[in-house]
């Protein structure tokens, strides 16, 4: 049986099956034709989702302020405690990478279920020699646990050593990233995915909605993407919706100009 096309994934696995709506356009309702209007005002009425939407707004996922460089977000970072997709086992941030002078890239996927977040992985992992060559080390976090992790790991294939679970979503709340429907399904930002679409097929190849996380809010968190030098925050960008993920050569560039001892 043949594989859905990427861009069907990208709409109907960020949700799982009783929360998928009818039609998801990342363009949000205000490009949509009436019919598809009324589909969306309907799903903003469906009371699986209202749940939902209201455990996002008691969230404090939702942010208020986000993170500006200096030391003070890696001083705070640091007492995070995430879990190696490896072993299973709880890490502090601030055991990962030199809090002195090393060069870290921490990138935060969004759940391990989002196809979006399989592509990211994909990058991440071809990209990883660059990183290596400048002294940089890697680290992807994604929402959910550890056994999700290692099913994205498996099947893409990504690195586990560089791969870490943050089920619930420690991370993401100090670093004030998005999270709701909204940015899920209906900010402009999401359309760059459309854009990456030979890339995505790639990645998706042998994607399973089986690592999409139980906790079923975790599906609406955005992701984001982070430079750090010891403990200091050189570079950082949240995602605006599903897919709008930092650019590359914009991270690759701090790292080769920071000098790593």
């Amino acid at each position: 049986m043949a594989a859905p096309p990427a861009a069907s994934l990208v709409a109907r696995a960020a949700l799982p099956p009783r929360l998928r709506p009818t039609t998801a356009s990342p363009l949000g309702p205000a490009v949509l034709g009436p019919s598809s209007r009324r589909r969306y005002l309907r799903l903003r009425r469906s009371p699986s989702l209202a749940g939902t939407a209201a455990a996002a707004a008691s969230s404090p996922s939702v942010p208020s302020s986000f993170p500006g460089p200096g030391p003070g977000i890696g001083d705070a970072l640091g007492d995070v405690e995430i879990y190696s997709a490896a072993t299973g086992e709880p890490v502090l941030f601030r055991d990962l990478w030199d809090q002195d002078e090393g060069v870290s890239v921490v990138a935060l996927l969004r759940h391990f279920g989002c196809p979006c977040c399989w592509e990211l992985a994909s990058v991440l992992r071809d990209t990883k020699e660059r990183f290596d060559s400048a002294g940089v080390k890697l680290i992807a976090v994604g929402v959910g646990t550890p056994a999700k992790a290692r099913i994205l790991a498996e099947r893409l294939p990504f690195p586990l050593e560089y791969l870490y679970a943050d089920p619930d979503r420690k991370a993401y709340n100090l670093l004030g990233l998005y999270f709701g429907v909204g940015r899920t399904f209906f900010n402009p930002a999401s359309a760059k995915v459309f854009s990456r679409f030979d890339s995505l097929k790639e990645a998706v190849k042998n994607y399973t909605i089986e690592a999409t996380p139980d906790d079923r809010a975790g599906v609406l968190q955005q992701g984001g993407m982070f430079v750090f030098k010891g403990k200091e925050l050189l570079y950082a960008r949240k995602d605006e919706g599903t897919g709008d993920h930092a650019p590359l050569d914009d991270v690759l560039n701090i790292c080769c100009k920071v000098p790593v001892t």
